[in-house]
């Protein structure tokens, strides 16, 4: 009698487990499609300004001519803001070099808009390579004719936004990460898979 009893308690214990193991794994959907990518190096990418369009300021291209980012539109772009003077921009660069050597091309490219004064252009030009990044063009947008910061609502450096063909962002990280990293290249994938389906 007592073999069924601690049988029974058995069974029990091990449904209980069971339930618990299956709604931990069953959880909340996602509310975004990149969300379920979002670990690692990018677990802090924040959706809230999913669907907000490209902001409407201006930068100066490659070569110093005005430009904006609804020039990339057919494109999926990660947007980066960063400056010489930001340690962590520094550090990240070099990442975003080697993501831009990975995926670069036709489908995507990283924007990357050196935030500093114009006096230090030439600086953060030189800089860029420097890092890493040559394989990136320079951009660039001062912060005292920031409108283009002010209008993607950049709180902090870097940031990085990334936006689909449409020109609507679909998320976004402030603060570094390493966009070399595995978890991080296949965030980028996941969004141009979603591109080709868009």
């Amino acid at each position: 009698m007592t073999r069924y009893a601690f049988a029974g308690l058995f069974l029990v214990a091990l449904a209980a487990i069971v339930y618990v193991l299956i709604s931990a794994a069953g959880g909340k959907a996602p509310q975004y499609a990149l969300e379920r990518y979002a670990v690692g190096t990018l677990e802090k990418v924040d959706f809230s300004g999913a669907g907000q369009h490209v902001p409407t300021g201006s930068f100066n291209g490659p070569d110093g001519t005005e430009a904006d980012l609804d020039s990339f539109k057919g494109k999926t772009i990660l947007v980066n803001y960063w400056a010489t003077w930001c340690s962590p921009c520094e550090r990240e660069m070099p990442s975003l070099g080697a993501l831009q050597a990975a995926r670069g091309g036709d489908a995507f490219e990283v924007v990357a808009i050196s935030i500093d004064s114009d006096e230090d252009v030439d600086y953060a030009r030189g800089r860029l390579g420097e890092l890493g990044a040559s394989n990136i063009a320079f951009r660039h947008a001062p912060l005292d004719r920031g409108d283009i910061v002010y209008g993607a609502n950049v709180q902090g450096f870097p940031t990085s936004i990334l936006y689909g063909p449409d020109g609507l962002e679909l998320a976004r990280l402030s603060g570094e990460a390493d966009w070399s990293a595995p978890e991080a290249v296949q965030f980028i994938d996941a969004a141009l898979r979603q591109a080709r389906k868009g």
